[in-house]
């Protein structure tokens, strides 16, 4: 049986990427010394999931800002303010994107789909001229490759690529995201030139965007970008992922039915209603990369419930008997990225929640663990120790309140009812605070301006 995590965290178990930025920023390091903090925290992460009996592990999910800047540094689609004149994209020209700079402003960053992690926002035109400007997926892999660990190489897929972007300051509102045309020639040299020459066995493509509600004409371009790309996909395998929300079924129907991919990848832990579509068919000879361990939450999952979700996937999709291999991979949910990374660091949390909780390190744990008794090899001691974590959490007073329990269940239907009308509530509030007519709030970030930046480490160096 095997086991696979969709992303780790990148700032590193102590914050040694931070630090490590931050510094280069100041001007205090080099950038071979950024460098050097990064292979380290690469090496380090793809070592611990090869000792930990990972099989599918990922290669280009770090980034120094974040992935989909570095997928706008491998397309070459740099805005024109930066004043790129082409070759391959360097710290200089990276970092301005992402912070701007003293001439010219960043580029605009918004949420991941329902996360606190934000992206660069990339900015297209009919202008924008695509070219493979860092190959920084083939390095990755050829990085991990020298250490002995075989990886997977993940790209931020070519249709959510453009559904994540928006028209360029000036451009007509009427422009298509969707011109695939100047993009998939990239993809194409990738593919053709890098991970497949470089030995990969599987390539990974990112579709996040399946999830949301699509109209008819952006499905179809995830089919007409697949069915272009299938003549440079021949001789590897190939998996498209999806997490955070239930794929839409007609969503589900265009995945499963793209040319040239050979596993999905799909997220049942958000994606409660999936689990229905899986059992209402999958496509013969592929591989599910089921998503049965969260990968955005902190607590640790109820192994024997996972494993029982797990045994459904596999009376549906079978195993492919020729090998003895499972088509159900073991997965996280999502990137591990949204969770803490060890929970070893945390030396000062109550000792009775700790076998509660599972941060990055423990979920790659159970991740196999997961794998490997579905093979047939479960590890008793592990399981009986999970089940009785999930029993103390249960009956904790911490969790449960029989008096707080009691209360609620003594309500009434009038309790849930106020005593005063709106009208006489918002008096009462205006005499008390006053508050001019749209008050605001400072909850939230400010402008991260480099002023404010250094008043900010001057404060805290008083401190």
């Amino acid at each position: 049986m095997a086991s696979r995590i969709v992303g780790y965290p990148r700032m590193g178990p102590k914050r040694e990427l931070k630090f490590a930025l931050e510094s280069f920023w100041d001007g205090k390091s080099s950038a071979e010394d950024l460098q050097k903090v990064a292979a380290d925290l690469k090496s380090s992460i793809w070592k611990q999931m090869a000792n930990a009996g990972i099989k599918y592990i990922p290669s280009n999910t770090f980034a120094y800002y974040d992935q989909v800047l570095d997928t706008t540094a491998m397309l070459g689609a740099v805005p024109p303010r930066y004043r790129w004149n082409g070759g391959e994209i360097g710290f200089d020209v990276y970092f301005s994107m992402a912070k701007g700079n003293a001439s010219v402003p960043a580029m605009e960053m918004t949420k991941w789909f329902d996360t606190n992690y934000h992206y660069t926002v990339p900015e297209l035109g009919p202008d924008v001229n695509f070219s493979f400007a860092s190959p920084k997926a083939v390095n990755e892999y050829k990085d991990a490759k020298r250490l002995g660990v075989d990886t997977v190489p993940v790209l931020l897929g070519p249709v959510s690529y453009l559904l994540l972007s928006k028209p360029a300051n000036g451009v007509d509102k009427t422009f298509s995201l969707l011109s695939l045309g100047k993009l998939l020639p990239i993809y194409k040299i990738l593919l053709n030139s890098s991970p497949a020459v470089a030995g990969a066995a599987w390539v990974w493509f990112d579709e996040p965007t399946l999830v949301l509600d699509l109209d008819s004409h952006q499905l179809q371009a995830f089919s007409e970008a697949y069915s272009e790309l299938e003549s440079c996909l021949s001789g590897v395998n190939v998996l498209v992922q999806t997490y955070f929300a239930n794929i839409p079924a007609e969503a589900y129907k265009v995945l499963t039915s793209l040319k040239g991919v050979t596993g999905f990848g799909l997220d049942i832990i958000d994606g409660d209603k999936t689990l229905d579509l899986i059992k209402g068919g999958f496509p013969t000879g592929k591989y599910l990369f089921a998503g049965v361990v969260d990968g955005r939450n902190i607590w640790a999952n109820d192994l024997a419930e996972t494993l029982s979700t797990r045994h459904a996937l596999e009376s549906t999709v079978g195993k492919v008997n020729t090998f003895c291999i499972y088509k159900v991979v073991v997965s996280t949910s999502c990137s591990l990225l949204h969770t803490p990374v060890d929970l070893v660091n945390e030396t000062e949390l109550n000792e009775e929640m700790k076998p509660w909780l599972a941060f990055a390190t423990q979920k790659v744990v159970k991740v196999n663990a997961l794998a490997k008794a579905l093979a047939g090899q479960k590890d008793e001691e592990f399981f009986s120790a999970n089940a009785a974590a999930q029993a103390s959490r249960k009956s904790s007073p911490r969790v449960k309140n029989e008096a707080v329990q009691k209360a609620a269940a003594a309500l009434e239907g009038y309790d849930h009812h106020r005593a005063t009308a709106v009208s006489a509530r918002l008096d009462a509030q205006q005499t008390k605070l006053n508050l001019p007519v749209i008050p605001t709030t400072t909850i939230g970030s400010f402008p991260q301006s480099e002023e404010l930046r250094k008043v900010h480490r001057k404060f805290e160096d008083k401190r």
